[in-house]
């Protein structure tokens, strides 16, 4: 499973996350999982 870092947008393994919850390439604490499908909804 693979996080992005939401402010330098590179891709982190969910294995380094283990150990601390911070971006390896920026030092962010901020990371999210991207979506794979898009829900689309209609209004009425």
């Amino acid at each position: 499973m693979n996080y992005t870092c939401f402010n330098c947008n590179k891709s982190v393994d969910f294995s380094f996350l283990r150990k601390r919850i911070r971006c390896p390439y920026c030092g962010s604490k901020i990371l999210f999982k991207p979506r794979k499908d898009i829900t689309k909804v209609q209004a009425r």
